[in-house]
């Protein structure tokens, strides 16, 4: 497999996800979105087909997001591919090959293959229909923009979390620059509510404001 391309294409490609233009843009066709919090920043990412609602009309913001749901999110909104990747005698891995339990015919197929090939540490055993936790989407989120964006690594100063013991040990770091990026926030108790399910509106935002920090430094 080669990878060597990858950066430059990908860096590229998250050039042209600017959302900010569209901030404001007229209603995409969502009935279920007002007095949503971050509404407009989901309006945005429909308009621009980084997101998809449960339907034409309906995005069904406060539904918990399912591990099928999160990794498409992420893949299509970062336009995670295999464009700068070969891969040996020509055949790429499907969903099935990689996670057991997804099915190769499912819409979710080719997200899963993305992710897993551009640094998104996916578990083998990961189930596409259990709902997915705070802060497994901010772990995948990050390590997929960090990816895409070719980030440098950065010295931090920890944020103070208030339930740190709840996170998953694994998460630690990615939360952590999430926090200092802006990409997550804790609440007014200073908490993060790790294992918390995760709304598909919540992750849409985070997906947002991470594109946009995405162009902030490749732009």
């Amino acid at each position: 497999m080669n990878k060597k391309a990858i950066s430059s294409v990908l860096a590229a490609s998250v050039l042209s996800l600017s959302l900010g233009g569209q901030l404001f843009a007229a209603s995409t066709g969502f009935g279920d979105l007002n007095g949503v919090t971050g509404q407009e920043k989901i309006e945005a990412l429909k308009k621009d087909g980084r997101v998809k609602g449960v339907s034409s009309v309906s995005f069904n913001p406060e539904a918990v997001l399912t591990n099928a749901q999160g990794v498409q999110f992420i893949a299509s909104g970062l336009q995670l591919s295999l464009a700068a990747i070969t891969f040996e005698a020509g055949k790429v891995p499907t969903a099935h090959d990689l996670f057991p339990a997804a099915d190769d015919e499912a819409w979710y197929a080719d997200a899963f293959v993305n992710a897993h090939f551009n640094g998104v540490e996916l578990p083998e055993s990961i189930d596409p229909s259990a709902s997915m936790t705070k802060e497994a989407y901010t772990h995948y989120l990050m390590q997929a923009m960090e990816k895409a964006g070719n980030l440098p690594l950065i010295n931090i100063k920890p944020r103070e979390i208030a339930d740190e013991a709840d996170l998953t040990v694994d998460y630690q770091g990615s939360i952590q620059r999430a926090l200092v990026r802006g990409i997550a926030k804790l609440d007014a108790n200073g908490e993060f509510h790790p294992k918390d399910e995760i709304t598909r509106a919540e992750a849409a935002v985070m997906l947002y404001d991470a594109i946009e920090f995405l162009r902030g430094k490749l732009a």
